[in-house]
């Protein structure tokens, strides 16, 4: 099992990550309208009470924080995909979903898209922050076999995390961490899971985590049983390993920033969600 002192070692070291908060008074970004027309997978009415649009003052049994955005025209029948987005180190829901930029894009592909406030990383935490997505199916029409999971530097590393503990595995049907907190040799202390999406992304000026990306992408690549020889490139600049088994599309997506930097790929994140299949 991962230890406690990495993911602490993590948490500490990512506290230099410092962006610009904004007030938990902004307006939110737009959001999306989803074209449900060929939509499948219900609810019954009035199953669910979540309501439409931007929704804060969310908060978990352990007292995380979280907010949830909406298709600006939900429909409270259809199962809709959920897209988790973890906070870096010290930042509040807000200040991560600005700073990713996720939410028009998102609930206009028909995501429920989830922002939770940062927490001190540790096994513990990742556990706590893996309940929300049932959370949030309790009230918002979700299909739970499909949660999707995103963050930047401690949001990375808790997304990795959530993909590797034995208690939080079988949650995320794909993931896509930025700058995480993980090297190659802390993957090694666990076995190989089922195989799952997984797109790596990290930059090569990177000075907190530096090679880290490659490090994990390279591991999850040979899980996902692909050929660690072959690869080819693909959107936004990232290149894919080949002859991975049919659910282990496996990306890695290699920046020029720095570490406080979130990468310009939303749109291929949310295709890779999609449609993990048409990167392999």
């Amino acid at each position: 099992m991962l230890r406690n002192s990495r993911l602490l070692t993590c948490a500490v070291l990512s506290l230099y990550l410092t962006l610009t908060a904004c007030s938990e008074n902004e307006q939110p970004p737009q959001l999306g309208a989803f074209a449900y027309a060929n939509a499948t997978g219900h609810c019954p009415g009035g199953s669910r009470p979540g309501l439409v649009g931007a929704i804060d003052g969310k908060v978990s049994a352990d007292g995380i924080r979280y907010m949830v955005r909406t298709p600006s025209n939900y429909d409270a029948t259809f199962a809709h995909s959920l897209l988790m987005v973890y906070a870096p180190a010290g930042q509040s829901r807000w200040a991560s979903e600005r700073f990713t930029g996720l939410t028009t894009a998102s609930t206009g592909a028909g995501f429920v898209v989830v922002y939770a406030d940062h927490k001190q990383l540790s096994p513990t935490t990742v556990e706590q922050l893996g309940t929300i997505p049932g959370l949030v199916a309790r009230e918002w029409c979700i299909d739970e076999r499909k949660v999707f999971v995103t963050g930047h530097s401690d949001g990375g590393t808790a997304s990795l995390a959530l993909a590797v503990l034995d208690k939080t595995k079988k949650i995320p049907v794909a993931i896509a961490p930025s700058a995480a907190g993980w090297m190659g040799k802390d993957l090694e202390e666990f076995q190989c899971r089922d195989p799952l999406p997984v797109m790596i992304m990290h930059s090569k000026n990177d000075s907190l985590f530096p090679g880290w990306g490659s490090q994990t992408s390279a591991w999850w690549a040979a899980c996902n049983h692909c050929d660690v020889t072959k690869i080819k490139p693909v959107d936004g600049g990232c290149r894919a390993f080949q002859g991975c088994s049919p659910n282990g599309a496996t990306l890695y997506c290699e920046g020029t920033g720095s570490h406080r930097d979130w990468p310009n790929l939303n749109r291929v994140i949310l295709e890779f969600f999609a449609h993990p299949e048409k990167f392999q």
